[in-house]
């Protein structure tokens, strides 16, 4: 399940800071929590994937001011919000639609709009893009101690865990044996250095690429996002060439 969300701002020009995932994480866990607190709660439960993601915070048109941690919005904002659970989405929207006034990094908006999004019906053999970027991570030995390393498309590893990522999603969803068939080539690739917490970094990926294999592991990468950190802003696509699934606007 798939949504549009179109916020009409407060005031013109808006300030959209460049790392903001954990913004619109807060405002989904609030509006999730107003419906439903015992869904919240469990979603804090660590360490598994909350089949959830979603995009970048986007602009009708911006402006960038030099060296400034933000740019500068104008018109309507948006993003988009996907979740493989049904009853996410029920709690996350009846969340928004109760309580329409947002407020995010100090800006007031009002939710003008939610939109269910059509799907295409075939994902095998189709090309992606990152509407926020992937995230895929590993433990490495730097300096004597095993620490977090973010892997890059590069590296054989990042596909790896990016299938076995799906493949445990595919577990969550279906309570049966995931499928092996999945192929992922990356077309183009653009890291970005994200601030996800205060001082805590991760290296992600804006990805376009072609992806193949069971509709179900893609399904769930489809809904639930490629890669890690979903639930914080990470691995949320689109369908190249789908018109109707997406509006048109500027993101970071």
């Amino acid at each position: 399940m798939r949504f549009a969300i179109r916020l009409r701002p407060e005031n013109e020009p808006f300030k959209v800071p460049f790392n903001h995932q954990h913004k619109l994480q807060g405002l989904i866990y609030r509006r999730i929590q107003r419906v439903n607190p015992e869904l919240s709660l469990s979603l804090h439960s660590p360490k598994v994937p909350k089949l959830f993601t979603f995009s970048l915070f986007m602009t009708e048109r911006r402006d960038f001011e030099k060296r400034r941690p933000y740019f500068l919005g104008r018109g309507r904002g948006f993003f988009y919000f996907s979740t493989a659970v049904p009853e996410i989405a029920e709690a996350f929207i009846g969340g928004l639609l109760q309580k329409p006034e947002v407020e995010l990094w100090g800006e007031r908006f009002t939710v003008e709009e939610v939109k269910a999004l059509g799907e295409p019906e075939r994902l095998s053999g189709r090309k992606f893009v990152t509407l926020s970027p992937v995230a895929v991570t590993t433990r490495r030995v730097q300096f004597g101690k095993p620490r977090s390393y973010d892997l890059s498309p590069s590296e054989p590893e990042f596909y790896e865990r990016i299938k076995e990522n799906l493949r445990e999603k595919y577990v969550i969803l279906h309570g049966s044996k995931p499928p092996e068939e999945f192929e992922m080539k990356v077309l183009n690739a653009k890291p970005k250095r994200f601030e996800v917490k205060p001082g805590i970094f991760q290296i992600a990926w804006h990805l376009v690429f072609r992806a193949k294999g069971d509709e179900g592991l893609l399904r769930a990468g489809y809904h639930a996002g490629f890669g890690e950190k979903n639930s914080i802003g990470f691995g949320m696509v689109k369908v190249d060439g789908y018109k109707r699934e997406f509006s048109k606007g500027n993101g970071v």
